[in-house]
C-alpha cells in the first residue's frame, strides 16, 4: 500500500481531533475522504504530509515513517492544500520552475511544459499568478504538486472555484492519476466523490464512520433496501404487504408501488415470482440506489 494509517490520534490540549482511526490507500485508486466542517479531515491530511506531529500512531507512506523518515515520505508525496499558498509576484512558468528546482527534477523545463498543457494553463503561462482567477491558481497548485512526479497525492478540495466546464476537466485528470498513483481526495462536493472516487472514509467527530468502495456505501449504510415496481393492472395492497421480507408499502399511483426492506434483503426476486405467479404484466422494477449525500447525511447527523 501507499499510505498506511495506524491508530492515529490528534489531541489539542483535551479536544481529539483525530480519535484513533487506521486506514490504507493503495496505489490504482482514488480514496474519497469525506467528513463535515471540524471533523479531522485537513489535520489528518497534513499529519500525512509531515505538516503537523500526530500525539499517538503512525503513519507510513510508500514504507517510510512520517515521523522518522520525513524527507524521505515527503518526496514521495505531492499536496495541495485547502488555502493553495501561492507565489503570486511570480509568473506561472516561473513558478512551476522554482518548485521543480527544488524537487530536483530532472529536465525541469520539460517537466514544466508536461504540467502546464495538462493541467490547462497553456494560455497563462505567461501572467503573474496574482492576475489569475481562483480557479486557474487552483491549476497551478495542482501542478505544482505533481511537478516531482510523487506516488502519492494528497488533493485537499481540489476543484474549488473552478467553473463547471473546468471541474469535468479537473475531474477527469485525478481520475486518470489514480490509474497509476495513489491519490487522496478530501471534498465537501458529494458528487465529486461519485464521480472521480473508488472508494471513500467518511470521518465524524475524529472516528471513521465509513470507509468501503462507493457501490458498497451506497448500499450497505443506506439503512434499507427500496424497490419501486409498476404492474399493467391494480393489485391489492395487503398481497405485497404479504411478500417476505417486505417491511412498508406505499402506493405511487397508476399501479406504481414502493417497497421496503432491510439493507440486506433485495426484494426483486420475490416481486418477479410474485407477479409471474399471478399472471401480472411487470413494467418496471428497479432497486433505488441512495447517493453518496443521502448516506453521509445519515452517518454524519
Amino acid at each position: 500500500m501507499s499510505v498506511k494509517v495506524q491508530n492515529l490520534t490528534k489531541l489539542y490540549d483535551v479536544q481529539r481531533a483525530v480519535d484513533d482511526i487506521s486506514f490504507e490507500a493503495h496505489r490504482g485508486e482514488v480514496l474519497g475522504f469525506l467528513g463535515p466542517n471540524g471533523a479531522g479531515k485537513t489535520t489528518t491530511m497534513k499529519i500525512i504530509t509531515g505538516y503537523l506531529p500526530q500525539t499517538a500512531g503512525t503513519v507510513e507512506v510508500c514504507g517510510f515513517d512520517v515521523a522518522a523518515q520525513p524527507m524521505q515520505a515527503r518526496a514521495c508525496i505531492g499536496y495541495l492544500p485547502e488555502h493553495n499558498p501561492l507565489y503570486k509576484d511570480m509568473y506561472v512558468r516561473e513558478y512551476l520552475e522554482f518548485t521543480a528546482r527544488i524537487h530536483r527534477v530532472r529536465n525541469p523545463r520539460g517537466r514544466v511544459e508536461e504540467m502546464i498543457e495538462r493541467t490547462g494553463l497553456s494560455s497563462h503561462r505567461h501572467k503573474h499568478i496574482g492576475a489569475l482567477s481562483k480557479g486557474y491558481r487552483q491549476r497551478v497548485g495542482l501542478a505544482q504538486a505533481m511537478l516531482h512526479d510523487p506516488q502519492v497525492l494528497l488533493l485537499d478540495e481540489p476543484t474549488s472555484g473552478l467553473d463547471p466546464n473546468q471541474i469535468v476537466e479537473i475531474r477527469q485528470l485525478i481520475k486518470d492519476l489514480g490509474k497509476e498513483k495513489t491519490v487522496v481526495l478530501s471534498t465537501h462536493i458529494l458528487g465529486e466523490v461519485e464521480a472521480v472516487c473508488d472508494r471513500a472514509i467518511i470521518i465524524n467527530k475524529g472516528k471513521i464512520a465509513a470507509d468501503a468502495s462507493i457501490t458498497d456505501l451506497k448500499q450497505q449504510f443506506s439503512g434499507q433496501s427500496i424497490v419501486t415496481v409498476e404492474f399493467g393492472e391494480p393489485v391489492r395492497q395487503n398481497l405485497l404487504e404479504a411478500l417476505p421480507g417486505v417491511r412498508q408499502v406505499q402506493p405511487l399511483g397508476n399501479n406504481r408501488w414502493q417497497l421496503r426492506a432491510d439493507a440486506s434483503h433485495d426484494l426483486r426476486p420475490a416481486v418477479s415470482a410474485f407477479a409471474a405467479k399471478q399472471n401480472l404484466p411487470l413494467l418496471e422494477l428497479h432497486k433505488e440506489v441512495f447517493s453518496v449525500e443521502e448516506v453521509f447525511q445519515q452517518l454524519t447527523k
